[in-house]
């Protein structure tokens, strides 16, 4: 089996942790033969960060992934489970038969758990755009292409019927994650509605004040992500962190969805 490419790209932090363990995952992969393995996400865009970013990984295996499989794939799970890094190690199993349609739920192994999720139009348009192939066919030879108002319509909904209603969750925000997934996954959402394109976290980050978005907020989730010194934030600094995000985000989501109902 062919091993990771080793992409060398601005703005990413790869080190031989994260290589030994997709080395170990395709070799533990070996006795399911897929088809192919591909990356997206951020280590697919060239933003992924060593230690913060997940490990998005995408497994194509011959039709049908029987009760046999799950199995399989559980046990493989369970062989990695020492190594540095697999907490942020999330993987779909798809098959050729079964990558059409962004509804159909498929195997998904992530936060060390197997359970069935779609794959979503933007997972789909990323491989296509930015697919990191790790073993095996391209993703364009396997997996349809997304509509551009396919893509547009999840985003919407994605907006609108997840995001805005977990704003009004007050408890959410007092955590960094969903400070950051907010921010940066508006700010993306923004681009791609207005033109189809893709980005990276560092370029959601560097367009949310432009949107709008409150800057000692934006800097904080930038500081964590490319430069985190260890420091605690105080029980203050959270508190007004929540209360600007909220603040923004939520007549934020709802001007963007009004544009592009």
């Amino acid at each position: 089996m062919s091993h990771p490419q080793r992409a060398q790209t601005v703005g990413m932090t790869r080190s031989d942790a994260t290589d030994r363990l997709l080395d170990r995952f395709l070799t533990e992969l070996r006795g399911l033969a897929p088809v192919a393995v591909w990356a997206h996400g951020s280590l697919g865009g060239g933003d992924y960060q060593e230690g913060r970013s997940d490990l998005d990984l995408i497994a194509v295996l011959d039709d049908p992934i029987t009760a046999r499989t799950v199995w399989q794939v559980a046990r493989l799970h369970a062989r990695l489970r020492n190594e540095a890094l697999v907490d942020k190690l999330h993987c779909a199993y798809l098959t050729p038969g079964t990558a059409a349609g962004a509804e159909r739920r498929h195997l998904i192994w992530r936060h060390e758990h197997l359970g069935k999720f779609p794959v979503t139009p933007v997972t789909r348009r990323e491989l296509h755009t930015f697919g990191l192939v790790l073993h095996g066919e391209p993703p364009t030879g396997l997996l349809p292409p997304v509509p551009d108002h396919e893509l547009a319509e999840f985003v919407v909904r994605d907006q609108r019927d997840f995001l805005r209603r977990e704003v009004d969750r007050a408890s959410n925000w007092t955590q960094d994650i969903w400070v950051d997934y907010g921010l940066v996954t508006h700010a993306r959402a923004a681009v791609t509605l207005k033109d189809g394109r893709l980005i990276t976290k560092r370029e959601a980050l560097e367009l949310l004040p432009e949107l709008g978005a409150p800057v000692e907020v934006v800097e904080d989730v930038r500081r964590r992500r490319y430069e985190d010194d260890g420091a605690a934030p105080s029980e203050e600094w959270i508190a007004r962190r929540a209360e600007l995000t909220r603040a923004y985000l939520g007549p934020a989501i709802d001007s963007l969805v009004r544009a592009y109902a």
